[in-house]
């Protein structure tokens, strides 16, 4: 059985996050009843309390796959600052709902562009919005 592992969200990302979801069409993207399911089992702690090594909005998070050894790293956005880049993830793609609020050392799977997946591992935080001050953002 693969336990779920620990979630800590802000109250800012939470707040906005739920505020999203309620201006978007329902079943309008992939994911939604997971990402609604995933806040409803976080923990919720003030911006000020998050602690350094957890993945919040506006996070860059640096990955290694756990077969190749191979790095790479993306920053998980709102959908509005989504664009072409592949250095970018939305909250609204299934992997980005499952990012957030998992901390340095968890591991998730994620989808290959040939079509299966991979295990990756959260290797480093090097951007946290929340550890830079920005609690307001």
């Amino acid at each position: 059985m693969n336990k779920k592992p620990e979630l800590i969200i802000s109250s800012l990302d939470a707040d906005r996050l739920y505020d999203l979801m309620e201006s978007l069409p329902a079943g309008s993207f992939a994911g939604e009843k997971e990402l609604e399911a995933e806040l409803g089992r976080a923990t919720i702690v003030e911006p000020k309390d998050m602690p350094s090594t957890v993945v919040t909005m506006n996070s860059i998070v640096n990955f290694i796959v756990e077969s190749t050894k191979e790095e790479f790293t993306k920053t998980l956005v709102y959908p509005k600052n989504a664009d072409a880049s592949a250095d970018k993830i939305s909250i609204l793609a299934p992997v980005g709902s499952a990012l957030l609020g998992l901390s340095q050392g968890d591991e998730i799977e994620w989808p290959k562009p040939s079509g299966g997946l991979i295990k990756v591992k959260i290797k480093a935080i090097t951007y946290q919005p929340e550890r830079a001050g920005e609690l307001h953002r």
